[in-house]
């Protein structure tokens, strides 16, 4: 199949150069103008796309080369943009950073490659003048098939763009599409795991429209429009999806502590025939009524510990249901729910393992997820790719599968059964689409 699809990709230098902001302030200048936004982050991440989310009115997708082959990686550009008037990418880290040190596999260059995205480099200009323009080279240098087509200046003044735009684009060839001047009030907060998600910040709605304000004034939005209109056609084989089942009720878990969740995962569930019905852990007494699975999704419990401990109803109604056979799927955070402990503060009791902080990242990065016995999502050798990203920890983290990482390094991981899968690494259902059909097969009590 072949469809136009008028995208650019938004990349940095490195991590912390603005990426973000710079992409809200594009996003929101654009949805002021009337048009009709489509977004997508590269890579695993979970809240920049909820930042997405919030200014375009829309979800916003996951783009990662490690998760999905070429093809799927283009029909899902394809079909979350075939509505909009343009599609914002939003790169990680920076633009060559792939797998370890050495590799640009699974990075923003990659999904630009792969899906034929033009780029506009983002570089964090402040307290620097001519060596920006040496640090530009060296990315266009680098690799001759960048694709880098423009650049934005992060943090730069008003004095000190004009004479940048114009080095940039007589001795590079590359075009100046404007630039941002350090906005303070603007500042999105950090924690351990990457921002503050969107339901957090304060005064978000202001901030971005300060963002849009200044975009209008400093950003050339029309040479982003024209560099996004110029991409060529996504062309794309669509994935085979199983059939659609029957009617499904599954109770998803989503509040403040749980909201890491890749939303076309949970469009591919919908589209299998699931009804999905959101709870809060937090705040909600009762499971929804009729239920038949439960999808617990990563987050942060541990800041609301000793809110979720307090809401003993629902703690000992799910540690029931999972005890009862009620298929669960519980990733990262939803795992961390369902064990004995979160510092201390009782859970749900129907895993073993009390969770701690070990105060810096642990088992970080992608893995090959291996299944050692048949169960749940996968049966016995299937191999899918996932993703781990948490600072807390347990003794227990589960054997049912072998993790592998792509510099050799194992372990084993996850606990599963016919009818739970719980544990640590994050997955995409568009990854391997079977899995999807086996968890709502479950839930219907069918045999696949």
């Amino acid at each position: 199949m072949e469809q136009k699809v008028p995208r650019l990709v938004l990349a940095g230098t490195n991590s912390g150069c603005g990426k973000t902001t710079v992409t809200c302030a594009v996003l929101q200048a654009l949805v002021a103008r009337g048009l009709r936004v489509g977004a997508a982050k590269c890579g695993p991440d979970y809240i920049d796309p909820m930042f997405h989310s919030r200014v375009i009115g829309a979800k916003s997708s996951n783009l990662d080369p490690f998760f999905f082959d070429p093809d799927t990686m283009r029909y899902l550009l394809a079909h979350n943009g075939e509505e909009c008037d343009v599609t914002v990418i939003e790169g990680v880290m920076g633009y060559y950073d792939g797998l370890g040190l050495t590799s640009t596999r699974a990075s923003t260059y990659e999904t630009a490659r792969e899906t034929e995205s033009p780029v506009v480099l983002v570089v964090n200009a402040r307290g620097a003048a001519l060596s920006v323009v040496a640090a530009v080279q060296g990315f266009l240098d680098f690799a001759p098939d960048n694709n880098v087509q423009g650049v934005i200046l992060n943090g730069c003044s008003a004095m000190s763009y004009g004479a940048l735009a114009r080095e940039l684009e007589s001795r590079l060839g590359v075009r100046a599409c404007g630039y941002l001047p350090r906005l303070p009030e603007c500042t999105l907060e950090s924690r351990h795991l990457g921002l503050v998600t969107a339901d957090e910040v304060a005064d978000l709605r202001e901030k971005l429209r300060k963002l849009a304000a200044e975009a209008e004034k400093t950003l050339d939005i029309a040479a982003l429009l024209e560099i996004a209109a110029a991409a060529p056609p996504l062309r794309f084989t669509p994935p085979v999806l199983p059939e659609k089942g029957a009617p499904v009720r599954i109770g998803v878990a989503r509040d403040r502590a749980f909201c890491f969740y890749y939303e076309d995962s949970l469009d591919l569930l919908r589209q299998l025939g699931a009804e999905l019905v959101p709870f809060s852990p937090l705040t909600d007494e009762r499971l929804p009524d009729g239920v038949q699975g439960l999808y617990l999704g990563g987050g942060y419990p541990e800041l609301y510990a000793a809110q979720l401990e307090e809401n003993h109803a629902l703690r000992r109604q799910i540690r029931d249901v999972v005890y009862a056979g009620m298929p669960c799927i519980a990733e990262c955070g939803g795992f961390m729910y369902l064990t004995q402990s979160i510092a201390g503060r009782a859970m749900v009791g129907a895993l073993p393992g009390d969770c701690f902080d070990t105060g810096r990242l642990t088992r970080f990065g992608y893995i090959t997820a291996t299944a050692r016995k048949d169960n749940l999502l996968c049966r016995a050798g299937e191999q899918v790719p996932m993703h781990e990203f948490h600072h807390w920890d347990t003794p227990q983290p589960g054997g049912a599968f072998l993790a592998e990482k792509p510099s050799g390094k194992q372990w084993t991981c996850v606990h599963a059964t016919d009818t739970l899968y719980a544990g640590f690494p994050h997955f995409h259902f568009y990854a391997k689409p079977v899995m999807a059909q086996r968890f709502l097969a479950a839930c219907r009590k069918e045999t696949l």
